[in-house]
């Protein structure tokens, strides 16, 4: 059995970011159940940095981040992020989302239907009320940014397993046996950083029981409208998250912006699901939607109060969650490991009181 001082458990960028982090001051071993990093939710990312996306603690940590985007030191000289913009536009009924979705924003400038418009030229002016952009949105190099934590984690010393789903999580004597398909290690403390499987390995441990579900978003890669260079464009999205679209390679991806909930698994496109997502896409353009060269999906994991869950666990010493972080989990991972890397080391959190009990697994109990 492979002993070391911490196993993280999941090798997507929440898991890969904070085993990094903790590998500054111990041994971590890294399992990923699949042969690729980054394989589900952080290899089919929208990739996008959006400061005001998501509830008032995901925006604390959305903002703690921003420092490691713009200079990520650790990993690289130049900076994870690309001008975008986020705008979004409201027909009548979605005016009231707008304006909750403004409340407490910060950066974000009002638009006429015309300003819209102007910045998106298939857009139809007739169905747009409102509308709002964040200028400061920008595109994140999630694969740039997954590669650089793996690099700094091994030159850090860590241990990367791969391909070995885990079987059986026991503690004895305050240390944590870990089973995989492919081996055994031990530890005193296990991450939990498995996404949309959190909720298994949580079980598998017999740590507190925390719900976790797993939700489909799906997406299309659909052909530049004809005579149109969308790559100026920036992502544009109904107020009321009724679909999304982002330029990216000269083409389009749009998502009906679904939330399904599903087992965990290797999420694949319900077709009827994203047919219904590009009518209402397409009710909102000029152009219609002819050909879809590509289609995906993705699995977003929340908690009931869509915090991500973050800390040891009430009842299992030394197990400790990293979890639940939504669609927001690559732009949350560089305070997420900071916070793990704290909390791991009995250091002093970033992070005010009522943050810190707002992402804490005791908060359900």
């Amino acid at each position: 059995m492979t002993g070391a001082e911490a196993i993280v458990i999941g090798g997507g960028i929440a898991g890969v970011s904070a085993a990094a982090q903790l590998a500054k001051h111990m041994s971590v071993i890294l399992l990923e159940a699949e042969k690729q990093f980054g394989y589900h939710s952080t290899g089919r990312s929208a990739a996008i940095f959006i400061r005001n996306y998501g509830n008032a603690t995901l925006r604390q940590l959305n903002a703690a981040s921003a420092s490691f985007f713009e200079t990520p030191d650790e990993i690289g000289e130049t900076s994870l992020l690309t001008p975008r913009g986020e705008m979004l536009v409201a027909a009548e009924d979605e005016l009231e989302h707008l304006a909750e979705y403004a409340s407490g924003a910060t950066g974000l400038e009002l638009l006429s239907p015309q300003q819209a418009v102007d910045l998106v030229p298939i857009l139809r002016q007739d169905k747009i009320n409102a509308a709002a952009i964040e200028w400061d949105a920008q595109d994140i190099d999630v694969d740039r940014m997954l590669a650089g934590f793996l690099r700094l984690f091994k030159t850090r010393g860590g241990r990367t397993e791969s391909g070995g789903r885990v079987t059986s999580i026991l503690q004895q004597d305050g240390t944590w046996s870990v089973e995989t398909e492919s081996g055994s290690y031990k530890a005193p403390i296990v991450v939990n950083a498995a996404g949309a499987w959190a909720s298994h390995v949580g079980a598998m441990a017999e740590a507190a029981d925390i719900d976790l579900t797993p939700m489909r978003r799906s997406a299309a890669i659909l052909p530049a409208p004809e005579g149109f260079n969308p790559a100026s464009w920036p992502l544009f999205a109904s107020a009321s998250e009724r679909w999304y679209a982002k330029p990216t390679g000269g083409k389009l991806m749009v998502s009906p912006a679904d939330e399904d909930p599903v087992d965990a698994h290797d999420a694949w496109v319900d077709d009827m699901v994203l047919a219904e997502g590009l009518h209402r896409y397409e009710q909102m353009v000029t152009v219609p939607v002819t050909r879809v060269e590509n289609a995906w999906a993705g699995l977003r994991t929340f908690a009931a109060d869509r915090t991500p869950v973050v800390g040891f666990d009430p009842v299992a010493p030394g197990f400790f969650w990293l979890a639940g972080q939504g669609g927001y989990g690559v732009q949350t991972a560089p305070a997420l490991a900071q916070l793990t890397e704290t909390l791991c080391t009995n250091d002093t959190s970033p992070f005010s009181a009522e943050t810190m009990a707002a992402l804490s697994p005791s908060r359900f109990f």
